[in-house]
């Protein structure tokens, strides 16, 4: 009996020692543990605010869903490529937002900012809408295919003018841009990014409004 209770007790202090092994294992090296490491740095873009003085005002309201995007762009990381078949992501930086997300938001006060439009929105907003903005976007990143050391940002936005309540597609159109990065940091990759996307909003924004009537026209749902 006595053998037993005193294996029985070594037994236990040899837990306590693995125990106490491991938590000063982990703390040691907390660094490398899932969620402890340094945060990342976040990255917002700013929307279009001037625009041709010669744009119509409208007497239309224009409802904006979140565009469309694959896995590889439904993200709040910024992706890059450095071959036509792969996507990778910069390190330790993101977007405020999942890309998406980000680019409607541009795109709402892009068009709030032009000051031609009666009303502007979401599609989770209350808006009765004339107008709808369906947009895909297929190219959301730095691309390092022509020049491994200074990326070139690209960013194409495919759009279609519904016209509301009946869904009839009036118009579409892609509009793409391309920019080269002044250098190879993670700032001047975002100034790249800005500089893209903010010709492809002016666009798209100057586009709509002359495409569509200036009084929308009386809908009927048969």
């Amino acid at each position: 009996m006595k053998g037993e209770a005193s294996a029985a007790h070594r037994l236990r202090a040899g837990r306590r020692g693995l125990i106490v092994g491991l938590g000063a294992l982990l703390l040691s090296g907390c660094g490398a543990i899932p969620g402890l490491g340094p945060a990342p740095n976040f990255y917002d873009l700013p929307p279009k605010t001037t625009f041709s003085s010669s744009l119509p005002k409208v007497n239309w309201q224009l409802d904006i869903p979140e565009p469309l995007a694959d896995g590889a762009l439904d993200t709040d990381r910024i992706p890059l490529k450095t071959s036509p078949i792969e996507i990778k992501y910069f390190a330790d930086s993101r977007w405020v937002d999942r890309i998406p997300s980000l680019v409607q938001t541009l795109m709402v006060e892009s068009f709030e900012n032009s000051g031609k439009i009666v009303g502007v929105g979401r599609e989770s907003s209350d808006l009765r809408a004339d107008y709808s903005l369906v947009s895909e976007l297929r190219q959301f990143q730095a691309e390092y295919i022509e020049n491994d050391k200074i990326p070139t940002i690209r960013v194409q936005l495919n759009v279609k003018l519904v016209r509301e309540p009946r869904q009839d597609i009036i118009a579409f159109r892609t509009f793409e841009d391309r920019y080269m990065a002044k250098a190879g940091d993670i700032q001047s990759v975002v100034l790249a990014f800005n500089e893209a996307i903010n010709k492809v909003l002016r666009e798209v924004v100057e586009w709509t409004l002359t495409t569509a009537p200036p009084v929308p026209p009386r809908q009927s749902v048969q």
